[in-house]
């Protein structure tokens, strides 16, 4: 048997769990974990705890940030796994580059126009390998239709309509959370629609030139809730007895003895003196930075003009995506759930039947309309995980005609529209993507 590969993780939040277990569970004879990395010792060891208890696996070697260096001398990994917050995702892709080590980095990439350059640049230097971990790509509606427009079902792409909303339940969790910053995660237009923008580029194979965006903070934030006549009494939700009617309220209390994902209190409440860090703000509180509501134009080297709109506040979750070419048209729409605010608990009731659902549907310019068929896939995010898990750390991945393994310059592009969109918002005026970041040749 070949020798196992080696790698460490930096930054141990809820993201984390997903690739410890993909190195000690399914890809355990061929991986090896040998240290992890974060600000929190506390953090740290609820992982160790977790894999001694749940995986029955030996702790592994803990190093706090200031010690980073020291963690790659003495486990010699072969690949650092970036998870921690996104603005420091370059310091540590750029780091361990330069200490010798391949890069996996969670989405995004990173958040602005400097940092993605220092990446870029790290890798030309070094020679060094950067993946993005693109999951959506793996999804079995993406996949279908990827697969529609490589046929030339749909012609040569002209224009992409695409529409994201993100329900109450999931959409007010980045405004409690450090995502709430810009300077920390480059709001929701690089953290979240990086995965919307490099669908996109991939499904249509071109890269953005020029975007134009409007956004605003329309539904969170104490201004809009004072609009709206609610009174903000509290800055966070745990501990707050006035909290227990607020349908955006959430508790890190709430699973003290749990070792599973996600643990609040394990991860974020016990940790809390170490990092200062609040995981349960109020969504109409005071300090955030970024929009809730984003309408963006763009055009691609390709010649496509796409539109692009995020809500984070909608009734129910899930996407509208048409691509329209010279031979024909393909949507696909995905309702993947509801959550309702303050209603009975038999409209929630009424609410979750209706449940998750996805159509494909294909329209030839001169012919009958048809469905697509969609795979059932098994697994987190519509199955996609178990594939891009496999991707990564399978010696033998099975060969993919649909190239869905995202290299840095796939990450790249996917930022930075979202970056252009940024700093169009922020002078009002359309943006030359090359102007902030000039991509590499492919």
């Amino acid at each position: 048997m070949s020798e196992k590969k080696r790698y460490v993780v930096v930054g141990t939040g809820g993201r984390a769990v997903t690739f410890v277990d993909a190195i000690l569970d399914t890809y355990k004879e061929s991986s090896e974990l040998l240290g992890i990395c974060d600000i929190s010792q506390v953090r740290m060891d609820w992982h160790n705890r977790r894999i001694e208890r749940a995986r029955g696996c030996p702790a592994v070697a803990t190093y706090t940030a200031d010690r980073f260096d020291e963690m790659i001398a003495d486990t010699k990994p072969d690949v650092v796994i970036v998870c921690t917050m996104d603005c420091f995702h370059h310091e540590y892709i750029v780091r361990a580059m330069d200490l010798g080590c391949d890069a996996i980095s969670e989405k995004p990439m990173t958040t602005d126009a400097p940092k993605a350059r220092a990446i870029l640049e790290a890798i030309e230097r070094t020679g060094r390998n950067l993946r993005v971990t693109f999951n959506y790509r793996y999804k079995a509606e993406a996949s279908a239709m990827k697969q529609q427009i490589m046929a030339g079902a749909i012609g040569r792409p002209l224009s992409v309509d695409f529409s994201w909303m993100l329900h109450t339940s999931h959409g007010a969790d980045y405004f409690r959370r450090w995502h709430r910053e810009k300077d920390k995660s480059g709001g929701l237009l690089v953290h979240k629609a990086t995965h919307h923008f490099d669908l996109v580029n991939w499904l249509i194979e071109a890269r953005p030139e020029s975007v134009y965006c409007m956004g605003d903070l329309a539904f969170y934030g104490r201004k809009n809730a004072e609009k709206r006549g609610e009174s903000v009494t509290y800055t966070r939700y745990t501990g707050e007895a006035d909290a227990a009617t607020d349908p955006f309220a959430l508790r890190l209390d709430d699973n003290p003895h749990k070792l599973e994902d996600p643990d609040m209190k394990g991860l974020y409440l016990d940790a809390e003196d170490e990092t200062g860090y609040l995981r349960d703000r109020n969504v109409f509180g005071d300090d955030i930075t970024i929009e809730d509501t984003m309408a963006v134009v763009a055009r691609y080297d390709s010649g496509v003009v796409l539109s692009y709109c995020l809500v984070a506040y909608a009734p129910w979750e899930g996407l509208r995506l048409t691509i329209t070419g010279d031979r024909g048209r393909i949507e696909l729409f995905e309702r993947e759930g509801n959550h309702i605010i303050g209603q009975s608990e038999e409209e929630i009731a009424a609410a979750q039947d209706v449940g998750y659902h996805s159509e494909l549907t294909l329209f030839p310019m001169f012919g009958v309309p048809r469905k697509v068929e969609i795979p059932k896939l098994k697994g987190g995010h519509g199955g996609a995980d178990p594939l891009l898990l496999e991707d990564i750390f399978s010696t033998n991945p099975p060969a993919d005609p649909l190239n869905r393994a995202a290299s840095h310059i796939d990450g790249a592009a996917s930022i930075l529209l979202g970056i252009s969109a940024n700093e169009s918002i922020r002078t009002g005026k359309p943006v030359t993507c090359a102007d902030l970041v000039p991509l590499p040749k492919e």
